[in-house]
């Protein structure tokens, strides 16, 4: 075991004994997944864990919600955005560019309570905000034996699991013996620290630091409405496929969606697909 592995044990068994509610380590990942309208997204996700909870999510999403979450938290928000995304062409025109601020495009958090048993997963699903719980005990591992390999540093064992209709490996490291990992990773006796299945998914570490910080509760859950694993995958496609006929219910029939290439072209909308696009494609499996 390295040295600073085994300083960072100390440093969690003594952070834990303190308290539980407070994570003994954060990690950055990068999570890589196709597009359906073609090409890679690549999202910057975090995780906060101690020994018997973790949270995974987007740091400017959580930045965005804490805002929001008060009226004098909204207001410095919007007066945030005004300032970074109004801007003006070179006629003088304004008008808003989303992407010049900071602005919450990520849904996803993942709450993992060894005590509870549970996993709670909290997103956006077609344009509805939803949750839904199962069971850690979920994932059934396999190690894989003389499969050690480099992580950021830390000596990593091979481990290898079917999914929700995926089969995933991934890297873990014992010289940080927390059962998390991103995502929905939990169950094995060191923290995830990679995983990658077909199709150009993929969750790797790019660093990590031992912390304090609160692994505090989602804000504004009554916004979330419970739902079912499948059928929330399920509406998100169907949602992701008709946008244009969503819109035009909504609006009187008068909405129409056009899609260009880079060269300004009109193009056939891209078609989301489970096997090709989701996380999860068992919702498309009997």
């Amino acid at each position: 075991m390295k040295c600073r592995a085994l300083s960072f044990l100390m440093c969690i068994v003594t952070i834990s004994a303190m308290a539980q509610n407070k994570a003994d380590i954060i990690v950055s990942y990068d999570f890589k997944a196709p597009r359906a309208s073609g090409g890679e997204r690549i999202n910057k996700m975090t995780l906060l864990a101690n020994s018997s909870e973790s949270k995974y999510f987007n740091d400017i999403s959580l930045w965005t919600d804490s805002l929001e979450s008060t009226p004098e938290g909204k207001a410095k928000y919007d007066e945030i955005i005004r300032a970074n995304c109004l801007v003006k062409d070179p006629e003088g025109y304004e008008y808003w560019d989303l992407t010049k601020g900071p602005v919450k495009n990520i849904y996803t958090y993942v709450f993992n309570n060894v005590a509870d048993e549970t996993l709670t997963h909290y997103d956006e699903w077609g344009d509805e905000l939803m949750y839904y719980t199962e069971p850690l005990a979920e994932i059934q591992w396999r190690l894989v034996p003389d499969s050690v390999s480099p992580v950021i540093g830390y000596e990593c064992q091979m481990a290898e699991a079917d999914y929700h209709g995926r089969h995933w490996k991934v890297w873990f490291t014992t010289d940080l013996p927390l059962p998390f990992g991103p995502w929905k990773f939990r169950g094995l006796p060191g923290l995830v620290l990679k995983a990658e299945t077909e199709g150009g998914f993929s969750f790797t570490a790019t660093g990590l630091q031992g912390t304090d910080r609160i692994i505090s509760q989602i804000y504004s859950s009554n916004e979330y409405k419970k739902t079912d694993r499948r059928k929330a995958l399920a509406d998100h496609e169907y949602f992701e496929n008709n946008q244009e006929a969503i819109l035009k219910a909504q609006n009187g029939g008068q909405a129409k969606i056009t899609y260009t290439d880079s060269a300004g072209n009109e193009i056939a909308p891209p078609v989301y697909e489970a096997q090709k696009h989701s996380l999860e494609p068992d919702y498309k499996m009997k």
